[in-house]
């Protein structure tokens, strides 16, 4: 190597002074998910023309939590997490499929970090509605990926990207046969209408559940991981 010179660094262990911040990073659910919860978002899913399943764990898709292929029309969640973190991503990963993302993904000006907020965003609504908390996931994600976006602060992020999030996330909730407990509208954000309650049988389990994921490459990347 030409050019180089030693440097010294310090781990923060062997330094002094005020204890430097640690970023928050998403925390993973842990429990139950709500009855037909899962059933019902893969149903959605289904309807859009993709399939749904579960991988083993992160190495199957590339690291992430979820993951939607635009390009092989699949959707994948991990199955080494609990099953309230199964259903939240999910919900994240329909909430890519009905934002248009597949689309908006070839637009002049898309920001992967918009996408990654809004789908987010849309995951928390629906967990709200089924009186999930999904808090301690979703603020440190939306923070961080807004945080990727220039020009604009994560506050102006979320603001803009607020009525899209609310109008998709009312048209899942509307199409979800479950027991919904709220309207998930987070502060400032209002539904159209109330959600209609719904007594009908919960649709069957999905057939495809544990698929394997086959990595392939496509003419051009067209994927979605939700990290």
């Amino acid at each position: 190597m030409v050019g180089a010179r030693p440097a010294y660094v310090w781990d923060v262990s062997q330094t002094t002074g005020d204890p430097v911040p640690e970023l928050s990073r998403p925390r993973l659910l842990e429990g139950e998910a709500p009855s037909g919860l899962w059933e019902g978002l893969s149903a959605l899913i289904q309807q859009r023309g993709f399939t749904v399943g579960r991988v083993a764990d992160a190495r199957a898709i590339g690291g992430a939590n979820g993951l939607t292929d635009f390009t092989n029309r699949t959707v994948a969640v991990r199955a080494d997490m609990d099953e309230l973190q199964q259903v939240k991503t999910l919900s994240h990963e329909l909430a890519h499929i009905d934002l248009g993302h597949e689309d908006r993904m070839d637009a002049a000006g898309w920001h992967r970090g918009i996408g990654e907020v809004e789908a987010e965003s849309v995951a928390l609504m629906i967990g709200a509605a089924h009186g999930i908390d999904t808090t301690t996931y979703t603020i440190p994600y939306v923070s961080g990926w807004a945080g990727t976006v220039k020009d604009k602060t994560p506050a102006e992020v979320v603001q803009a990207t607020g009525e899209r999030v609310r109008k998709t996330a009312g048209a899942i909730l509307d199409g979800l046969p479950t027991v919904q407990t709220g309207i998930g509208d987070p502060p400032g954000l209002t539904r159209d209408a109330p959600v209609t309650r719904r007594t009908r049988e919960r649709p069957p389990a999905v057939a495809a559940e544990s698929f394997d994921a086959v990595r392939r490459e496509p003419a051009r990347e067209h994927v979605v991981r939700s990290l």
